[in-house]
């Protein structure tokens, strides 16, 4: 045991020491929490200037109603005297119109309408404008197919807006634009940890065996004793970062970001703003998810490891090392791809399945809990996953002790057999 503390301390210090990691300790809970305030803040305070639409309608019918609509995003002027031609050479791109906006005597009845830009236009304009000029003709077509009828005081009295606040059964609220959010992120930050820590394993273990350092450890420790050390030591530097990250990330919860935006949260009308503000806040909710992810973490990384530490001691080069690689990715993929699945359902029985399966279950379920899924799921995913992991840890250990000898070639899936079946 003393032997495997050794190494453990050997390759968390030589990987804590490093300034990559300094930094990338401190910046990512910045960029975490950045990610998840950026969209709402953007839709709240990202607008761009107002475009101004010169309007030159033949009809006669949609440009006063249009030139009376005032938006953050466009303000139209009516200069429907103007043919369009002339509009076009007086309002170009010097003038600082962002477009014209040209409706023909038929416009008002089969809506075909024709912009004319001195700038990028993006869908989301074109929707803007389309949805103001289907207002403007559906009212009039209504007057006209009702006479006598004050169009305005009926769309009045029935106009209502609809605002959906989810619950759970027990009483407590909750967003699912910040659950899917929540998911995506603890999934995508699992998925790097795995991958990075992971492919590091296979590269230590090949440099060594490459330089013959193994051949000289292994004289004062066994070959598992070596794999132990080096697998537990780079998941030593792993938790290390995500402790400082959940510390650094609870604190902003508790103290920074309540001074920092409850002045806008409280003057804003954004939902999504409000109910992320509120999660973010949570500091018990927070830990929660911080807690779940650790245990993923360490389940998912000492799985892979083992299978990379194995990889890493079947060859000789880490070019030689990415045919393993990319059979260790597959299932990870795999993964990814469940689990943007899983943001149309979180409940799906793929869902369910693949957050059971150790292999995918890593990423999967920490992308699912945010959803509020039963607990009993996620500690019988977390048995399966820390128990495949034991087993996959012997399995490496057999193939680990030959492989980190063997040099010269890369070994076949038929001698890796063979190794399995050395007593």
């Amino acid at each position: 045991m003393n032997k495997i503390l050794l190494i453990i301390q050997r390759e968390f210090l030589e990987r804590t020491r490093k300034k990559s990691f300094i930094i990338t300790t401190l910046i990512m809970p910045l960029i975490m929490v950045g990610l998840m305030i950026a969209p709402s803040l953007m839709a709240v305070y990202g607008t761009g200037d107002s475009k101004q639409v010169v309007i030159v309608d033949e009809s006669g019918t949609v440009a006063p109603q249009l030139a009376q609509i005032a938006t953050p995003e466009i303000k139209y002027i009516d200069q429907s005297q103007l043919s369009i031609e002339e509009a076009r050479n007086i309002y170009n791109e010097d003038s600082g119109i962002f477009a014209i906006l040209y409706l023909d005597k038929e416009a008002a009845q089969d809506g075909d309408v024709a912009l004319y830009t001195n700038s990028s236009s993006t869908p989301i304009i074109e929707q803007t404008m389309a949805a103001h000029i289907k207002a403007i003709i559906e009212h009039n077509k209504a007057k006209e197919a009702i006479p006598g009828i004050d169009i305005n005081e009926v769309l009045a009295k029935i106009s209502t807006e609809v605002n959906i606040v989810t619950s759970n059964n027990d009483g407590s609220s909750y967003s699912s634009g910040i659950n899917y959010a929540l998911g995506l992120i603890l999934g995508m930050l699992l998925y790097m940890i795995i991958v990075i820590y992971g492919q590091m394993v296979l590269t230590s273990v090949v440099e060594e065996k490459s330089s013959r350092v193994i051949d000289v450890m292994v004289t004062s420790c066994t070959p598992f004793q070596l794999m132990a050390g080096k697998i537990l030591g780079i998941a030593a530097v792993a938790l290390t970062q995500i402790a400082i990250w959940a510390v650094l990330i609870i604190a902003a919860s508790k103290f920074l970001i309540p001074e920092l935006f409850s002045a806008e949260v409280a003057s804003s009308n954004d939902m999504m703003l409000t109910s992320l503000f509120d999660t973010l806040s949570n500091t018990g909710y927070i830990a929660t998810l911080l807690v779940y992810l650790v245990l993923y973490i360490l389940g998912g990384f000492l799985l892979y490891a083992s299978i990379y530490a194995a990889a890493g001691s079947a060859v000789d080069s880490v070019q030689d090392g990415q045919q393993f690689n990319t059979i260790i990715m597959m299932p990870i993929i795999l993964a990814i791809i469940v689990m943007m699945s899983i943001f149309q359902d979180p409940n799906t029985s793929v869902a369910m399945w693949f957050s059971m399966i150790p292999f995918t279950s890593p990423i999967v379920m920490i992308a699912r809990i945010p959803f509020g899924i039963p607990v009993w799921q996620i500690i019988v995913s977390l048995l399966i996953l820390y128990g495949t992991f034991i087993l996959t840890t012997w399995i490496a250990a057999k193939i680990y002790r030959i492989g980190i000898f063997t040099h010269g070639k890369r070994a076949t899936w038929r001698e890796l057999w063979q190794w399995l079946r050395t007593k």
